[in-house]
């Protein structure tokens, strides 16, 4: 897996994973690439830093209550009523159909269900592109 920090043509940057290098060019190419924040199409790599170790051992908390994770729950929320909202329920059939989609077997449309560690890892195998299905903790936990 390879993790790159992209970034749309309106400036919103953010991160994503990839099975590899050439999976992430061909899905540009494929144009399935888009903004997590505003689902813009134009995406491109954004220029990273290479990470430096710190020497003081100081961890800076990203409390919950802080305004980037507050943001950051909404977005996720946002997320997942959208998929919720446009995408078909096919429970623990998700990794089954998902292949199926992947291999043009049926009509492509969203989905979201369940998966086992082992159909997951199957699915990567095989190329098949998906997201985690977010869990969004309430205000108040």
């Amino acid at each position: 897996m390879i993790q790159y920090a992209l970034q749309c043509s309106s400036g919103h940057r953010f991160d994503a994973w990839f099975k590899s290098a050439s999976a992430y060019d061909e899905q540009k190419a494929r144009g399935i690439v888009t903004c997590a924040v505003c689902g813009g199409g134009e995406v491109d790599k954004a220029p990273m830093a290479p990470a430096v170790a710190r020497t003081d051992h100081e961890r800076v908390p990203l409390t919950s209550s802080s305004p980037e994770a507050i943001k950051f729950r909404e977005l996720l929320r946002e997320y997942r009523k959208k998929v919720v909202d446009e995408a078909d329920y096919v429970g623990d059939r998700f990794a089954e159909e998902a292949r199926k989609i992947h291999f043009e077997e049926v009509e492509a449309r969203g989905i979201y269900g369940q998966a086992s560690q082992d159909e997951i890892a199957a699915l990567i195998e095989d190329g098949v592109d998906f997201l985690p299905l977010p869990d969004v903790p309430e205000e108040h936990n």
